[in-house]
């Protein structure tokens, strides 16, 4: 699979410290072509902040193996969830997200243009990104994971292949054939 990311310009909050006041923060614009471009990136996509599944497994493991992916090649690792920067702020303070890059997908634009945006509306959330995982070297899709059952308003939330566990493996898998 070789397919290059869509162009999209992300709406990103930046702290500026030579901001005063207790919002030191201003938007950037940031497109895929600065995120991706020259880079190795494992980008993570899901449902929703503070989201039961999103939070206690899909963000966490992503955090806990960080260094794990960098020692395979990878320049960053990405979580993306339509939601707002500031959504997507306070959710990386709770779960103490140090490591991966939480970023807003706030109109869904990213997530509609790779074929991923599906209406959650059986659950409230409305136009949500489907679940899933995904190696881009360059700008090029290398790999994707995506959750079966793909779908408007699935009854339910699969969570098989899109984890970290399975994105390390797959990068391990390459490593071996690189050195062989």
């Amino acid at each position: 699979m070789q397919r290059q990311v869509p162009h999209v310009i992300f709406k990103t909050r930046v702290r500026n410290d030579a901001i005063e006041g207790p919002n030191p923060f201003e938007w950037k614009d940031l497109s895929t072509e600065e995120i991706f471009k020259g880079k190795r990136v494992v980008l993570f996509a899901l449902p929703g902040a503070f989201t039961p599944t999103c939070s206690t497994s899909h963000l966490p493991r992503y955090e806990e193996l960080y260094e794990e992916f960098q020692a395979l090649g990878v320049d960053s690792v990405i979580c993306l969830s339509v939601n707002d920067a500031f959504t997507m702020y306070q959710w990386g303070l709770s779960q103490k997200a140090e490591n991966v890059f939480l970023l807003p997908d706030g109109n869904g634009e990213f997530s509609r243009k790779m074929g991923m945006l599906v209406d959650k509306s059986n659950l409230g959330f409305g136009m949500r990104s489907w679940r899933y995982s995904m190696v881009v070297d360059d700008g090029q899709i290398e790999q994707m994971f995506v959750e079966p059952d793909f779908g408007d308003n699935c009854p339910t939330d699969p969570f098989e292949v899109s984890d970290a566990d399975t994105m390390l493996k797959y990068l391990k898998s390459k490593a071996s054939v690189k050195a062989a």
